[in-house]
């Protein structure tokens, strides 16, 4: 992955701090809530307190409806929506956030779900570090901690509530037998030789954007947050446990510090921009498209383990969606990542509803080009609402009349018919998943245009990185939904999955050919290429 590219748009992202006291004032002006015109983009941001949400959105051009709306283009949410609001939703309306994702925002559910997939893929799987979820593995930790004195070693474990955030209810602890048996509590390995800066520790808020579960689309945000402890780090002894401006990253936490250092240049302070950190790395002679690429790989991998949990949350909210549909979810996510002195990355935690407070300068910027590319990618039309509705009604004209629908097989019906009707299926099914490339290009060629900071990292364009991804995938489906593992394995292996417009074209043509000698007609190859008769039949004949 190349370096960071010289965008002058973006800095870092901020913590979980749901506090925006001191915010820095931006110099733009709110718009005024004027009426809403025809043709104007609209936005509900009743259900986010964050400024910078409603600034990005007049910078957008788009107007803010009533809080009771129901009907705008786009509706913003602080926090995770019931998944019979997304069943709601018309298919030209966005709201930001997926039913499911709670599988890798929870704590304990994202210990659970890795655990489940270390087992399947160890190797693929080596940047969590060792968790239990208590009381459920109180007995396994117990006995882990039992070898390692066996072995005389001692290791150092960080202790969190199962769904805390902002730091609340963090400690460090050497001796495992003082722990609870019956609390609900994540204990993780405390990494202990953290990659430090200027003698502290820190760690990354990475940025991804996720606009569609079917397919998996992902976005990483080539810029974030360095927040970085506010005492010299010391590894972990018995005297300094309790020392968590020097041991913890948060700054939720670490804000409350005497010594944290507030300041508008991204290279100083406690609260630097990713974009400097890049630069850094590469001052100090560190690979840093490796370091960009480690954290793609680390983002993608979870994602995956996601995708099942979102996808079959996804289907149950939107059924009956024709394949190739726009999202009516997207979600911007914050990744929290540590770097060891390797420079391997860990992940932390994953928040679903990152902050968008803006205490500081640096803040302000990197949120800013955070929702404005997001929402730039998102490629919301004045005109999605109006074909929407002329879509349905075309459609309910259909189902009245039976229009362009393929009359059923009868009982008894001769070889031929069957042959017709065979062929008239596979032409319906050529021409879907031609209508539905077209839109993939046309929405590629929009996000080629409007990525900003962002990248495209799922699906990849490297061949072999893609195909190894689709491999995990078909794990973690048959890891978490064995039951319906088969039919997704079926849906990635299906023929027309890969074709292109032209592949598909050319099919389409020889059904043509087909059934134009099922009928009797003279035929003739019409195009650059000659094509083998029923070439079509054997293609689908075991899909």
């Amino acid at each position: 992955m190349p370096s960071l590219p010289q965008e002058g748009v973006i800095q870092g992202p901020s913590p979980l701090d749901l506090n925006t006291e001191l915010p820095y004032q931006s110099t733009m002006k709110r718009k005024v809530r004027k009426k809403k015109k025809k043709g104007t983009i609209t936005a509900n941001v009743a259900g986010t307190k964050f400024e910078i949400v409603r600034l990005v959105i007049d910078e957008m051009g788009f107007m803010k409806t009533p809080d009771e709306d129901e009907t705008s283009n786009l509706i913003w949410c602080d926090s995770a929506v019931q998944q019979e609001k997304i069943s709601e939703l018309q298919n030209y309306q966005r709201i930001n956030h997926f039913p499911g994702m709670g599988e890798i925002c929870r704590k304990d559910f994202l210990a659970r779900n890795m655990t489940k997939m270390i087992k399947s893929r160890p190797l693929d799987y080596t940047f969590v570090p060792r968790t239990w979820i208590f009381p459920a593995e109180y007995t396994q930790f117990q006995n882990y901690v039992k070898e390692l004195k066996k072995k005389r070693k001692q290791k150092t474990f960080i202790v969190k509530p199962a769904n805390g955030a902002m730091g609340h209810g963090i400690s460090l602890i050497r001796n495992g037998d003082k722990l609870p048996s019956q609390d609900h509590l994540i204990v993780q390995e405390y990494i202990e030789k953290p990659f430090l800066m200027e003698g502290y520790k820190f760690d990354l808020r990475i940025y991804i954007l996720v606009t569609s579960c079917d397919p998996l689309k992902i976005f990483l945000y080539h810029d974030g947050l360095v927040r970085m402890g506010t005492e010299k780090y010391i590894p972990p002894n018995e005297s300094n446990l309790t020392q968590l401006y020097m041991h913890l990253t948060n700054y939720s936490v670490n804000k409350h510090n005497e010594h944290f250092e507030r300041d508008e240049t991204e290279n100083k302070g406690s609260k630097r921009s990713i974009k400097w950190f890049t630069e850094f790395l590469q001052a100090n002679q560190h690979d840093v498209a490796k370091f960009w690429s480690d954290i793609s790989e680390l983002v993608v991998k979870t994602l995956i383990v996601a995708e099942p949990h979102v996808l079959h949350a996804y289907r149950m909210c939107r059924p009956g969606q024709p394949p190739g549909s726009e999202s009516v979810c997207f979600e911007v996510l914050g990744f929290d990542i540590l770097l060891d002195r390797k420079l391997k990355p860990w992940l932390l935690e994953i928040n679903r509803a990152p902050s968008f407070g803006t205490d500081q300068k640096i803040d302000y910027d990197v949120k800013r080009g955070v929702l404005l590319n997001a929402l730039k990618l998102l490629n919301i039309r004045t005109s999605d609402k109006r074909r929407n509705l002329a879509k349905q009604k075309a459609e309910a004209q259909r189902r009245l009349y039976g229009q362009n629908s393929i009359k059923r097989l009868l009982p008894g019906s001769s070889d031929w018919e069957q042959q017709r009707h065979q062929l008239e299926r596979r032409k319906e099914e050529l021409k879907e998943r031609l209508a539905q490339v077209r839109k993939q290009i046309s929405r590629e060629e929009h996000e080629n245009r409007h990525m900003g900071n962002y990248r495209r990292i799922y699906p990849p364009e490297d061949k072999a990185l893609l195909e190894k991804y689709e491999n995990l995938l078909a794990v973690a489906f048959q890891t978490f939904l064995s039951g319906r593992a088969a039919s997704f394995q079926r849906e990635l292996n299906n023929p027309l999955k890969r074709m292109k417009e032209e592949d598909i074209l050319d099919l389409l043509e020889q059904c043509e050919i087909d059934d134009e000698k099922l009928m009797g007609k003279t035929t003739k190859t019409r195009g650059p290429k000659g094509r083998i008769t029923h070439y079509v039949v054997k293609l689908f004949k075991n899909t």
